[in-house]
């Protein structure tokens, strides 16, 4: 604001009585100089005096209008204000705006929109503004774009809904205040027939892109022509591809610093199409480049490694650190091949198929198979029983018992957790007065489900499934979560779970050494990499405690990691200084001795501790950063099998495999992104890679009350029920004794270590009645209508893109 030379009394510009009673925002930067003519409003940042009123000081603090100059000392945040005004005042009329090439638009001048083009022009406008263009700074006219003011001030349909996912309070539009409910229920009803007519799953509503469509919608306006077919099928595909293309660039650049992981795994789909799928992984994330139909060709090893080759050769020889494949015979061969001919090259199985093939181990132990079924007959029961659902997610807060895992059998002790997480629930639900009136109850399936459901020996032995199995969790947890690398950290947890499931069985000898049995089998044999040695001897969090504990083994460690570095860097003189430089690093000398290094090394993910504390030591930061940034399974891959079925079984489309390899890519890459941004967005309460952040010892309580307030307990309900009795009679022979035997007592036979029982030991498997499908649903009161979460609750094969929750 100008000062008024020699007057420090006065100042016009602070005068309310120079400024009109209005509440236009105007008004807060100008003033009429003249009060015997208001018509003149002068500026209270520059000084400058122009006619026709406050609409012309608006437009010259918006950054210029026509011949209205721009305020030099007006901000983006004032011209902003400004122009939303304006807008708002013209209800968004479509004008032509000079693009000045610079990207922030709150610096493009506005120019007038020429309403008469249907009558010659005189020429004055033009005059006027040349010579406006002599006393003012006017920028040369740019080719002009057709736009509205309201399409520049407003955000786009990304950051719109970008805004709406992030935390804390959002304002409510002004747009959402306006509108009835009448019109958007009208328009729930229109989308909603768009999803049942056409058969689009509703996990679909989930999805950003779903958002993103409706506000783009929404911003445009009445009167948009969707895109036809023959333009989704055919342009608009090829830019969707060209788009998330675009993608690659920054997964490149990744891809030079870290390292990568190339990723591939085969399957075959409902006509015996063998496609291969080729991804990428890095610290950057997952990007899938390419799948091949290889239904025509012999799946050896050679074909395998030659297909590999070609990939890495586009990705870059120098780039890729290791291939992660299933575990199979043809692609470990595949595997040793390529070895020879990329000497620097490392081959390593995938490990969260190792330890899915654990879980399926343990799940056929005699000790645990019973339970798990049973478990599934529960939860089969429930499902199908509408108002039974409906009553029992009342009582968990509407969560869900069955939980789909990430891989096969993770799905099954995941459920086993959910159901132990709500056995409270679920024994309030079949020991209530509701339940014993309805007509379920006297059936034989109703009357087995509150058999199992009651029985404390059943939630004993569920206790054990949990024990055994939930250290593998926390550790397929880690290794299959791709936002943040594994190697660093998969040796140690595997030692750590194997401790904790040695801790829980140390009183049942024979379970323990089934279980043993199973992990060394599978892992020890398979599993015996040692790049997640070198990763270890690299994490700083882990390997300094290491030694203080287990000098010996962090020796290995060191020595693998001396393995690693003869293979992958092949100038010895390299060797020699990476090779000093990790003794710095080992012994805590030189750079890697400062006390801000040594306090942050738990606190900093490995790569973060590398790129903050490496940096005087470059050649051992680069190999070190291409070691801890490598991730450990090839389970992307399996995650992008149900994108290929899926887009392959709408038979209307008739894809050929390009096309279909296109529509893949397009998805699987746009999801990944997605699943990152929302990962950023939501955050955790505890860090998936930090394992002794899990809960490893839950409370194991036998005898938990059936209310706070009186003392009885559930195993006094179970035994006047007979509930334990009644089930034990039916799973064990007819010739044998049921007194006082334990659960574990019936698997007789080899004292082997590793013994795979596909069934019960002493009996077969018995069927589960199903004689009340006929049987009214009478249970309590009549649920409201199903939404989409009730739909295929309990089915293994849906396709819905979760992850494991805390434990």
């Amino acid at each position: 604001m100008a000062d008024n030379e020699g007057d420090t009394v006065y100042d016009p510009a602070n005068d309310p009585a120079r400024r009109a009673k209005s509440n236009d925002p105007g008004w807060n930067h100008g003033f009429w100089p003249d009060m015997n003519n208001k018509d003149i409003v002068q500026c209270r940042h520059c000084n400058k005096q122009m006619s026709s009123g406050i609409k012309r000081l608006k437009q010259h603090l918006a950054g210029g209008y026509g011949d209205v100059s721009k305020c030099p000392h007006t901000t983006t945040e004032l011209m902003t204000e400004m122009r939303a005004y304006l807008m708002r005042k013209s209800r968004s009329k479509p004008i032509q705006i000079e693009d000045d090439g610079d990207e922030d638009d709150a610096e493009v001048p506005f120019t007038q929109i020429d309403t008469s083009t249907s009558q010659p022009s005189s020429g004055t406008a033009t005059k006027r503004k040349n010579a406006a263009s002599q006393f003012f700074n006017v920028p040369p006219k740019m080719p002009k774009q057709n736009k509205s003011i309201a399409s520049i001030i407003r955000k786009t349909p990304e950051e719109v809904v970008d805004e709406r996912h992030a935390k804390g309070p959002t304002q409510t539009t002004l747009e959402q205040c306006t509108k009835s409910k009448e019109e958007k229920e009208r328009v729930f009803r229109h989308i909603s027939d768009f999803f049942y007519e056409n058969g689009i799953p509703f996990n679909a509503a989930n999805s950003r892109s779903y958002e993103i469509m409706v506000e783009s919608i929404g911003q445009f306006g009445p009167g948009l022509k969707p895109p036809s077919y023959h333009e989704l099928r055919v342009p608009l595909l090829e830019k969707a591809k060209k788009n998330t293309e675009k993608l690659r660039e920054k997964h490149e650049l990744a891809w030079k610093e870290y390292g990568c992981t190339l990723m591939s795994d085969g399957w075959s789909d409902r006509k015996n199409r063998h496609l291969i799928n080729f991804l990428v992984n890095s610290p950057e994330g997952t990007f899938f480049l390419d799948s091949v139909d290889a239904s025509g060709e012999s799946q050896d090893a050679t074909l395998l490694a030659g297909l590999l080759e070609k990939k890495i050769e586009e990705v870059g020889k120098d780039k890729v650190v290791q291939v992660v494949t299933d575990n199979g015979s043809n692609y470990k061969a595949a595997g040793k091949l390529l070895e020879l001919k990329i000497p620097t090259l490392y081959w390593t199985p995938c490990a969260a198929h190792c330890l899915d093939l654990m879980l399926e181990d343990i799940g056929k132990l005699a000790e645990f198979k019973p339970h798990i079924e049973k478990a599934r007959r529960v939860t089969t029961f429930i499902y199908r029983h509408t108002r039974i659902l409906h009553s029992v997610r009342q009582k968990t807060g509407g969560k869900d018992l069955v939980r789909p895992g990430v891989t096969r059998f993770a799905t099954a002790f995941l459920t086993l957790q959910s159901l132990y997480k709500h056995r409270e629930a679920l024994r309030n639900q079949f020991s209530g007065l509701d339940w014993g009136r309805s007509k379920l109850a006297a059936t034989e399936a109703g009357k087995r489900v509150s058999e199992i459901v009651l029985s404390t020996r059943f939630w004993s032995a569920v206790e054990d499934c949990i024990r055994a199995s939930q250290p593998l969790l926390v550790v397929l947890r880690i290794v299959d979560v791709d936002e943040q690398p594994a190697m660093p950290e998969l040796s140690l947890a595997m030692d750590c779970a194997k401790k904790k499931i040695s801790e829980s069985f140390e009183n049942k000898a024979r379970v323990l050494r089934s279980l043993v049995g199973i992990i060394e089998t599978r892992w020890e044999v398979q599993m015996e990499v040692k790049l997640y040695g070198a990763a270890l001897f690299l994490n700083p969090s882990k390997y300094f405690d290491l030694k203080q504990t287990d000098p010996t083994s962090a020796s290995r460690q060191r020595s693998m990691f001396n393995d690693v570095l003869e293979k992958m860097v092949t100038d010895e003189t390299l060797q020699a200084k990476i090779s000093d430089q990790a003794t710095d690093y080992d012994k805590l000398r030189a750079s890697f001795a400062k006390q801000l290094a040594i306090r942050q090394q738990k606190s900093k993910s490995p790569l973060d501790w590398w790129d903050a504390f490496g940096g005087l030591a470059v050649e051992l930061q680069s190999f070190a950063k291409r070691i801890v940034g490598l991730c450990c399974t090839s389970s992307g891959c399996e995650r992008n099998w149900s994108t290929f079925e899926f887009i392959h079984t709408k038979r209307r489309n008739r894809l050929e495999h390009k096309r279909l390899n296109d529509l893949v890519f397009i998805q699987y890459n746009q999801k990944i992104a997605t699943r990152f941004q929302k990962r950023r967005e939501e955050g955790t309460n505890f860090n998936p890679l930090i394992y002794e952040d899990f809960q490893w010892n839950n409370e194991w309580v036998s005898n938990d009350v059936v209310h706070p307030v009186d003392d009885l307990l559930w195993s006094q309900v179970d035994e006047v029920v007979g509930a334990s009795s009644n089930l034990q009679g039916r799973n064990l022979p007819r010739t044998s004794s049921s007194r006082g035997e334990s659960v574990y007592s019936r698997c007789r036979g080899s004292n082997s270590s590793l013994r795979l029982i596909d069934e019960d030991m002493n009996n077969e498997e018995e069927s589960f009645p199903n004689d009340d499908e006929d049987v009214e649903d009478d249970y309590g009161q009549t649920p409201p209508t199903p939404t989409h979460d009730d739909d295929d609750q309990g089915n293994e094969g849906r396709r819905d893109d979760l992850v494991l929750d805390d434990f």
